[in-house]
């Protein structure tokens, strides 16, 4: 088969790793791909968002299957586009994906099916939205409605935080058009993790669960990134949130006429009540997917083609635990310097994602805020962790580069 990988991050690094693992596949192509990708696939610079030209890619080079990675192009149609030339897409159409799209309407399904959540209210009006946090106890949790790359979300401690964040969003368009609207929830405390599945309509085959970390500093300290490194499994809840969620929110996209086909991914919070959605995302979760697929045994081609076809996966796991750290460049994620020399050491014990890479004859440079994700598997978390540790103590350049040193350490 040749297969088009579509992105230019770590989820799609981890991706090209796995899938070239298969012995069904002729090509693989990752458009537009990273440094790191390039050892993996054949990179195509053709923009993520450029919908037209990756069309017209598949169609000249045969693509029997796409995979689509991050959620912008999901959320501007790209599916739906495939879709119209016959081509074969695991992913969610752009009325499927709105799940992710829209914080508003992920709020309203959720109430239509019952499915578990945080109380909230949503606004388009500063001033209103504003006075209503005056009502409220804090901490608040004030989120864009639209996309915002994994950052559009504050956890208001104090009421000015909470007016900031209103400001930040609505007045000062810190994220654009997606903050012309925004959603204010109560805060849910408990543990917070991941479960993605493989969905098609109805049928929904779950992952393992995964903890991802999103502060950017540790102890969960610091703004929200796009996940400064995960673990997994994280001992097992899977089958409650199964039940009462995942399977819920199929059959309820079904029943809108908006069925769900690719990754149904479940950002959970476990509270004293029992588990409830923080968000959905509608693809691979980045970066818990770097620390689950190193532990499925399957072939992962023919998970997405059994699934395609109707057929259960039945997918195993190696009984083993995964740690991964990301490593950032310094201010990420604000402002941060690209175009830094990476002179790092592949470690033995190790595998290294790249997240944020460009290569220009044999060396690599930072070419994003998240650059790099090392990862180890061991029968233990902590020992996973240690692995992990021991090689970026001795390896990263601290004077550009951090990364969060608890993770997986205490579990």
């Amino acid at each position: 088969m040749n297969v088009l990988i579509i992105g230019r991050g770590g989820r799609e690094h981890s991706l090209a790793i796995h899938l070239k693992k298969s012995k069904q596949i002729h090509n693989l192509y990752v458009a537009p791909g990273n440094g790191g990708i390039a050892e993996e696939a054949t990179c195509v610079s053709i923009d993520e968002m450029d919908i037209e030209k990756l069309v017209q890619f598949a169609k000249r080079k045969m693509i029997d299957l796409t995979i689509v990675g991050p959620e912008k192009p999901l959320n501007a149609g790209i599916v739906n586009r495939f879709q119209e030339e016959n081509l074969l897409i695991f992913a969610p159409t752009k009325e499927a994906a709105i799940l992710e799209g829209s914080k508003h309407f992920a709020k309203q399904f959720m109430d239509r099916y019952g499915i578990p959540t945080a109380h909230y209210k949503s606004f388009t009006n500063a001033k209103a939205a504003k006075a209503y946090v005056k009502r409220k106890n804090v901490p608040l949790v004030i989120k864009a409605d639209g996309l915002a790359d994994g950052k559009g979300v504050v956890v208001a401690k104090t009421e000015n935080e909470a007016i900031r964040a209103i400001e930040d969003m609505m007045i000062h368009q810190s994220f654009q058009e997606s903050g012309n609207k925004i959603v204010i929830e109560e805060f849910l405390e408990g543990e917070e993790v991941s479960l993605m599945a493989f969905v098609h309509k109805h049928n929904v085959y779950p992952m393992l669960l995964a903890k991802d970390h999103k502060r950017a500093y540790d102890h969960g300290k610091g703004p929200n990134t796009g996940g400064m490194g995960a673990f997994a499994p994280v001992p097992n809840v899977e089958e409650e949130i199964l039940s009462h969620i995942l399977q819920v929110a199929a059959r309820g996209m079904m029943q809108e006429g908006r069925a769900f086909t690719g990754i149904l991914y479940a950002g959970l919070m476990l509270t004293k009540d029992g588990p409830k959605v923080i968000e959905f995302n509608t693809r691979f979760g980045d970066p818990e997917i770097q620390v689950v697929l190193p532990l499925l045994k399957n072939d992962l081609l023919q998970v997405i083609m059994d699934v395609l076809s109707n057929r259960n996966p039945h997918l195993q796991w190696h009984n083993q635990s995964c740690v991964g750290v990301v490593i950032a460049t310094k201010g990420y994620p604000n402002t941060y310097q690209t175009n830094i020399t990476l002179p790092f050491q592949t470690p033995s014990e190790c595998f290294v994602i790249h997240s944020g890479t460009k290569k220009h004859k044999d060396t690599f440079y930072s070419n994003g805020g998240r650059v790099l994700l090392i990862g180890a598997i061991s029968p233990r978390i902590t020992n996973a962790a240690k692995t992990v540790y021991t090689y970026l103590m001795d390896y990263v350049n601290h004077e550009h580069f951090f990364f969060r040193q608890d993770i997986g350490v205490n579990v």
